[in-house]
């Protein structure tokens, strides 16, 4: 096992005018699984690749269990990598394609064949080793691309949007198996995604970027509920937050936090004039969209099904949210403030 260090990493390329990696400071203890999160282009993935020895920094120190990483070659830190389009050997079996990285530091025979049975029983592939690549579905490749990373026992897990090819179905069930895998192996993991639900079910901490730097670093529970900024603030949550302009301030609230209210002053609430432009049935929930009447700001609130019936397009309505559930944020830094 390792922990994981970085202090001011910087990776650019185009002669320095292209920051994919910008001031990137990080601590991942030993045995945590900790989610890189952010959209195309947010330098996550570029993050991950630095660490690994694919990418090499234009400055910055990467620790691996305290040691200074940064001239290690990729083979030398210990450290498995599945990617996501598995890079698997579609002319070699899945026994092959497991045991490629024992056969090439020269393991023994037996040896490999005892590792090969193991990580593949770990990962419920056992009955597929003399298979191709061709004949498995997605979510079999898969778990062969994480039983060759396994095989060696890597002090380091480095996943890089491993579920992205499989539907949504898959990816719920293989969520599950990432979390029984790491309660197994207690391998420090470090795992990216653009998708907010992958991160919120894996992390014990997620890292939230953006624009090649870290936004802010916390527990689900923290990124949700107290975003440390209105990028964090919209980006996460489905829908995200809202902010609507008050005063000196942004006042940001969850669709959910949300109520009907027939009153127009209710202690301890924010309430929220709108004019309703649509009703969404989503089943056991219903999205409102519509506008705050006093500045015509987007909203968008989320309801059970059976508070929404009766609401219409067209009509005006007023909602209440609880003062205690309200964050504001700085609308010229975007920060949140404290207390």
């Amino acid at each position: 096992m390792a922990s994981l260090s970085i202090e001011h990493l910087c990776t650019t390329y185009n002669h320095g005018r292209v920051k994919a990696v910008d001031d990137v400071n990080l601590d991942v203890p030993d045995g945590e699984f900790l989610v890189l999160l952010g959209a195309s282009g947010s330098g996550k993935s570029t993050l991950m690749r630095t660490i690994a020895g694919l990418e090499h920094p234009t400055s910055g120190i990467i620790r691996i269990n305290g040691e200074v990483a940064n001239e290690e070659p990729p083979r030398k830190r210990n450290i498995a990598m599945v990617f996501q389009s598995y890079a698997l050997y579609p002319h070699k079996t899945v026994a092959h394609n497991i045991s490629f990285p024992l056969e090439a530091i020269k393991m023994s025979a037996d040896d490999i064949q005892k590792k090969v049975q193991w990580s593949a029983e770990l990962f419920g592939i056992g009955h597929l080793l003399e298979r191709k690549p061709r004949a498995l579905s997605g979510g079999e490749r898969q778990r062969v691309a994480l039983a060759r990373a396994m095989v060696r026992t890597p002090t380091l897990f480095l996943m890089d949007e491993p579920l992205s090819n499989l539907d949504a179905k898959l990816r719920h069930s293989a969520r599950r198996e990432f979390k029984r895998l790491h309660q197994q192996t207690g391998i420090t993991t470090l795992y990216v995604t653009h998708d907010q639900v992958e991160a919120m079910g894996l992390g014990q901490r997620i890292a939230v970027m953006n624009h090649g730097k870290i936004q802010q670093i916390g527990t689900p529970h923290e990124i949700y509920h107290e975003p440390a900024n209105t990028f964090v603030a919209q980006f996460m949550g489905s829908p995200p937050m809202n902010l609507i302009p008050a005063g000196d301030w942004l006042l940001g609230f969850h669709p959910e936090d949300a109520r009907v209210t027939e009153q127009s002053e209710l202690p301890q609430h924010h309430i929220l004039p709108v004019d309703i432009q649509q009703v969404e049935n989503l089943g056991a929930d219903a999205l409102i969209y519509g506008v705050f009447t006093p500045n015509r700001t987007d909203l968008i609130i989320k309801l059970p099904e059976r508070m929404a019936q009766g609401l219409v397009a067209g009509q005006s309505c007023t909602f209440c949210v609880p003062d205690a559930l309200m964050r504001r944020f700085d609308p010229r830094t975007g920060l949140r403030a404290k207390g």
